[in-house]
């Protein structure tokens, strides 16, 4: 009999951050889009809140998250734009182990497809924290259709050939 090369999904723990001084949980639509995306893809939310754009309550949010030794993944949306109030990349920067380049640069192309120069306004980043996947997207619920369906989504699955970020994760705190 052959060798099969099938994998089956691992679930990861997945939490969804929205930073917004104005969204609630009723009218949150990006969140609500990627808890949705997340559990339809086979992983589990094991955390979803807002916080105000506030550098502080973000950074406190996810450190405590990536702190959680069951939570896999921190997705936040929102803070990602280039205004005053938008300090997401700042909150979130400080404290990664790792940037994961390759994941602003990607998605700035995608999005490119869709807004043109404009993708150049978005700060998004990723990267790993205490063994903890952190993805930083723009607010819009578009951008957070685009990120997971297009990015995230894929490098979060085991199943993904030729490699994943899911299939690192024994490996992240060596």
């Amino acid at each position: 009999m052959a060798e099969s090369n099938e994998r089956d999904l691992i679930p990861l723990n997945v939490a969804v951050l929205t930073v917004s001084d104005t969204r609630t949980e009723a009218d949150d639509t990006s969140g609500a889009s990627l808890a949705e995306r997340v559990e339809s893809s086979g992983h589990a939310l094991a955390a979803r809140t807002i916080v105000k754009d506030d550098v502080y309550a973000i950074r406190a949010t996810v450190s405590a998250w990536i702190a959680d030794a069951g939570i896999d993944v921190v997705i936040t949306t929102g803070g990602t734009g280039i205004t005053g109030r938008d300090g997401t990349p700042e909150a979130v920067a400080v404290l990664l182990d790792k940037v994961i380049e390759g994941f602003g640069e990607l998605f700035r192309a995608i999005s490119f497809e869709d807004i043109a120069t404009s993708s150049l306004q978005s700060r998004c980043l990723a990267g790993v924290a205490n063994g903890t996947y952190v993805f930083c997207v723009p607010g819009s619920t578009n951008a957070c259709k685009t990120a997971w369906d297009r990015l995230i989504e894929k490098q979060l699955d085991y199943r993904t050939r030729p490699c994943n970020l899911a299939e690192l994760m024994p490996r992240l705190r060596e």
